[in-house]
């Protein structure tokens, strides 16, 4: 996979968990209720709960991409607590993303990229991207969606998959 393939996968999905987003607050008027409590839901008591999944989907796509294009990311802190911050969130993380060139990621594919977790070791750009930072980024979103889904928010299957590269 390639860092600009990555950058895809980040842009569409932040732009996704946008609308989700917005779909719950609608949602939330239709079903006569404060779509803030949305910001604490979550699946499990040893989960992250709504707010967190946004804000590890944002961290884990920004951190991708820098450490692709092997620059600094800048910081954020985590200190979203309303629907309206967490769409800044993920507009604060697309603005960022937007600033990355193609000539930002050239030689990404054997740059060595590492994360604490990997406990001073190093994987190559290509191996990175498609072994650790595209999977971590969707296992957030995933997660975000599944909050919403789980608290009646409609979204379907192609709510996830939407906007396709379809062609005539």
């Amino acid at each position: 996979m390639t860092a600009q393939d990555a950058m895809i996968l980040f842009t569409k999905y932040l732009r996704s968990m946008e609308r989700w987003i917005e779909q719950a607050r609608a949602n939330a008027a239709e079903r006569k209720f404060d779509p803030e409590v949305l910001v604490e839901a979550r699946l499990a008591p040893d989960q992250y709960e709504l707010v967190r999944q946004v804000q590890a989907a944002c961290d884990a796509a920004k951190f991708g991409a820098a450490k692709l294009a092997g620059v600094e990311p800048p910081s954020h802190p985590d200190t979203e607590k309303t629907i309206e911050e967490l769409k800044a969130r993920i507009h604060t993380c697309l603005a960022y993303l937007e600033t990355l060139t193609d000539a930002d990621f050239a030689g990404s594919e054997e740059r060595h990229c590492s994360h604490a977790g990997m406990r001073g070791k190093w994987m190559r750009g290509a191996d990175y991207a498609r072994e650790w930072a595209v999977p971590n980024f969707l296992f957030h979103v995933i997660h975000t969606y599944a909050i919403l889904r789980h608290n009646g928010v409609p979204l379907t299957k192609i709510d996830f998959l939407a906007p396709l590269a379809l062609e005539r």
